[in-house]
């Protein structure tokens, strides 16, 4: 690289020798056991990694056009040196301390909803709600279809295709998926949950890595085909512009911090309705997230948030999606065992994977432009973010897609998309599963 080129060269907003110095810094204190593993010694080695990973990935050619670039690289890298056991075990509990214990995904997730769905304006809100749920069937019947269609090039019925692989692919990921699906069938058949999960989890994590690779060539495609995706953060074509973005005054530090206790308060607010006051409605379990997601879209619709505290809430969102991504892309690789994925890696379990979540897209996208969605947004959001780990995976998908302000519609696909898949769960497995 020329001088002239490293002059101009400014990885994470900051003077490449200061950056690559804090590098170097942080790798040494690793190296050295110097390094704390609390919540900050943590962060700075998971972006100091992420950053590392990301420069590197928006700069090999193929990679960054048609693979997702940076993120996706960071998501790989984390994934090969965890699973390898090539960082030290202080810090390798750190990163899981950060990820499991502290939650940061959650905390991560609580202000790209507030800040995404807060930035839409009222009748673009209605419209795209309304349509959402069918676009999530749509989603559901695309991938059983393309899904039973690979069980029969493999001598595979219809009926274990649609238990063993098109459930727990689109059940909302892991936690709220694959696990309470396995307690389901032991319930139902009689069968150890375990002997059900570990096969679950296994294509599940096939499906993740595909739902991520064809996220980003959606985003490419977007680029070919600007009539598919719009701005690609909103769904509704021919959309209506959102008003945060009409909000050219930059938000006072008061107003950002109100912005921050608007995200937890509303957070506090999900947990309490999902938990304690209304855990179910009819029979079905709401994820406190699936609140949050009401509470904040009702209170976007009633005008009750001032337009400064929305435009602070916006700023915060692109923070995060902008800078802090990197610390969640570098915990999801570290939380994918590749000796796990490899053992799962059969012809039939690829192949059948893939039709799934190719059919997730197809089914979604058809229906998405059938009830007004662009057809791209609708296939990242309904269907893809069905066909991945959850929340974990949601992110992934949109940080490759470059899409995180949907993060609002790929929560109502891993909450109330997989709470719907549970209850054909449940059916399916007492029809078919004895």
């Amino acid at each position: 690289m020329s001088s002239l080129k490293l002059d101009g060269f400014r990885p994470f907003g900051l003077s490449w020798p200061l950056c690559l110095g804090f590098i170097l810094i942080v790798f040494a204190g690793v190296v050295t056991g110097s390094l704390s593993t609390d919540l900050a010694g943590g962060f700075a080695f998971m972006l100091a990694l992420g950053i590392v990973c990301n420069e590197i990935g928006e700069r090999i050619p193929v990679w960054n056009s048609y693979i997702g670039g940076g993120l996706v690289l960071a998501f790989v890298v984390s994934a090969y040196l965890f699973t390898n056991k090539y960082i030290p075990a202080a810090y390798e509990d750190s990163v899981r301390m950060i990820m499991d214990k502290a939650d940061f995904l959650s905390f991560f997730i609580v202000f790209l909803i507030c800040g995404s769905v807060l930035g839409l304006e009222k009748k673009l809100l209605l419209r795209s709600f309304a349509g959402y749920l069918p676009a999530i069937f749509g989603g559901l019947i695309g991938a059983s279809i393309l899904g039973i269609a690979g069980g029969l090039l493999f001598g595979v019925s219809p009926k274990l295709v649609l238990l063993n692989y098109v459930l727990p692919i689109m059940g909302g990921g892991n936690g709220a998926g694959a696990v309470p699906l396995s307690q389901i069938y032991e319930s139902v058949t009689g069968d150890k949950a375990a002997n059900y999960y570990t096969f679950a989890i296994a294509v599940l994590t096939i499906a993740n890595i595909f739902a991520i690779l064809t996220a980003a060539l959606l985003d490419q495609v977007g680029k070919r085909k600007p009539s598919w995706t719009g701005d690609g953060s909103s769904l509704i074509r021919a959309g209506i512009e959102m008003d945060a973005e009409k909000e050219d005054r930059i938000p006072s530090i008061k107003e950002m911090g109100g912005a921050f206790f608007l995200g937890v308060g509303l957070y506090a607010a999900g947990n309490l309705l999902g938990k304690a006051l209304l855990p179910t409605v009819f029979g079905v379990e709401i994820h406190p997230f699936a609140w949050m997601i009401i509470l904040v879209t009702i209170l976007a619709m009633l005008g009750v948030v001032p337009q400064e505290t929305k435009a602070a809430a916006k700023r915060l969102t692109s923070f995060m999606s902008s800078c802090l991504v990197l610390i969640i892309m570098v915990g999801v690789g570290a939380d994918t065992d590749l000796n796990e994925l490899a053992n799962a890696i059969t012809l039939s379990n690829v192949v059948m994977a893939f039709l799934i979540v190719v059919g997730a897209i197809l089914g979604s996208a058809v229906v998405g432009q059938l009830v007004g969605f662009y057809p791209i947004v609708s296939s990242i959001t309904a269907g893809l973010c069905m066909a991945n780990r959850g929340g974990s995976g949601d992110l992934a998908v949109l940080g490759a897609s470059h899409r995180m302000g949907l993060i609002a519609y790929a929560q109502l696909s891993s909450r109330l998309g997989g709470g719907i898949v549970l209850i054909l769960g449940s059916l399916l497995f007492g029809t078919f599963g004895k």
